[in-house]
């Protein structure tokens, strides 16, 4: 015990580095990505769910959702700015990191008032201007894990900060949920996600110590700040355009990130629409939401290994078959039981049979497994898509692109279930989910990456951008 307690002070003494030991780094890559779940949660579960029991109409649920996924999309922007602005004395990255969480709370902070029930327009573009931020942080995140972690720290450390995202998922939203399951108004709530985040800010993001960083300001003879910036933008935009569309592998690449691997239906805002109107209590969906965490966050770990062990293009393709299938049984159970159209939630709304809303929560359990499972196996496969030259940087652009996926299976399945019904949007989602299996065969075998060309000098950049 007085071991533990004499950990716990020195890991809270302001001069203690926490990136200094292996420990130390797996613990706060775990818990700087833990300040990005957090928010997600909060708006893909607890808000979500808050908005569709007052009524919020589906398509509009659909477009909030789509709106707040797009900063995650487009976050390779930030990617230069990152690298090429700091300052030492506030830490190359540190820097970067918390200001973002900064702005993260304050933007929370400025979203306290908003009525989420009618003011959603001007909710979204507070909450946008949230995740732009937070999309920053998490390149800022992944430049130090680069920069800091070992070669035997890297897989551990990447299964790590995608588990610290699922674990604030559940503070953001399983827990935000049991409050307001406890009589705690939905607008006090946002307080609690802000202390989250600050936690972190004050207890890990401010005790990070980076090694000294040559400045921008250092720049070659000759060379002025801007001239540098423009160099280096140069030279990631030509790579980048080449790394994504100069061969027939690396287009594969591009339509297998845009495609929604096994299907979104049964995990995105269409699902926590159906929560609702299946007369779920507030304290039951985030339980249901915990045991969702856990089976996607353990398909990512379990999917990850199997990547390393098998063909990936045969996991992946499996994975999401499977996933695509499951889907199509919740269509046709959905028609068993006649529940076609959108409901009003509450009052007299339909109440759905133990069968289905049973299958619904047993279904998708299974389902979030195999959906973590593609998940896990395609950054594996991505990964071996990567063009050496810039494998971090397509990296990065691959999985921002991602989350467009998300943001068009939110926009159309929450903007047509009212005029199509619920078990139509499910074969829909289910066929598009196997649309993966047509492009796999073009994907190569495993390709071993270098470092990102943005960890490039002022000068080399400047003398890659003249060729």
């Amino acid at each position: 015990m007085g071991n533990l307690i004499a950990l716990i002070i020195g890991w809270l003494k302001p001069s203690h580095n926490t990136i200094g030991t292996r420990r130390g780094r797996l613990a706060t890559f775990f818990l700087l990505y833990l300040t990005e779940g957090i928010p997600q949660g909060f708006v893909q579960i607890a808000m979500i769910t808050h908005m569709r029991t007052l009524g919020v109409e589906t398509v509009d649920i659909g477009k909030f959702a789509a709106a707040l996924t797009l900063p995650w999309a487009f976050k390779w922007i930030m990617g230069p700015v990152v690298d090429l602005f700091f300052s030492n004395r506030l830490g190359r990255r540190r820097g970067w990191i918390v200001f973002a969480q900064t702005v993260m709370c304050l933007t929370l902070l400025m979203a306290i008032p908003i009525d989420c029930g009618v003011e959603i327009k001007l909710l979204s573009l507070v909450l946008v201007l949230h995740n732009i931020f937070a999309a920053t942080q998490d390149v800022a995140i992944d430049a130090l894990a680069c920069q800091t972690l070992k070669e035997d720290e890297r897989g551990l450390g990447n299964g790590l900060m995608f588990a610290g995202a699922y674990a604030g998922n559940f503070f953001g939203g399983t827990c935000v949920l049991w409050l307001m399951s406890f009589g705690v108004p939905f607008n006090l709530t946002f307080l609690w996600t802000i202390a989250t985040i600050l936690v972190v800010t004050l207890l890990i993001s401010l005790r990070i110590r980076e090694p000294h960083q040559s400045l921008v300001s250092e720049l070659p003879d000759g060379a002025t700040r801007g001239q540098v910036l423009v160099a280096s933008l140069k030279t990631y935009t030509q790579t980048a355009l080449k790394a994504f569309f100069a061969s027939r592998t690396s287009i594969a690449g591009l339509c297998l990130v845009l495609l929604p691997n096994g299907g979104f239906a049964l995990c995105c805002a269409l699902s926590a629409n159906l929560n609702v109107e299946m007369g779920m209590s507030l304290d039951f969906i985030a339980n249901l939401a915990l045991v969702g965490m856990v089976c996607c966050g353990s398909g990512c770990v379990v999917g990850g290994l199997l990547a390393d062990k098998y063909d990936r293009r045969l996991m992946l393709g499996l994975a999401s078959l499977v996933a695509s299938l499951l889907t199509l049984v919740v269509a046709a159970v959905f028609w068993r039981e006649s529940w076609i159209y959108p409901v009003l939630p509450g009052g007299d709304a339909l109440k759905p049979s133990q069968f289905l809303l049973w299958s619904f929560i047993i279904l998708g359990s299974v389902y979030g497994f195999f959906q973590g499972l593609t998940y896990g196996t395609k950054m594996a496969l991505m990964m071996d898509v990567c063009n050496p030259a810039v494998a971090a940087t397509q990296f990065t652009a691959y999985m921002a692109l991602s989350n467009l996926v998300i943001a068009y299976s939110n926009l159309w399945q929450c903007g047509f279930v009212k005029s199509l019904g619920y078990p139509t949007i499910f074969v829909i989602d289910a066929v598009l989910g196997v649309v993966c299996l047509f492009v796999l065969p073009f994907m190569p075998s495993r390709q071993k990456s270098i470092p990102d060309i943005l960890a490039l000098g002022p000068e080399e950049m400047i003398e890659v951008a003249k060729v």
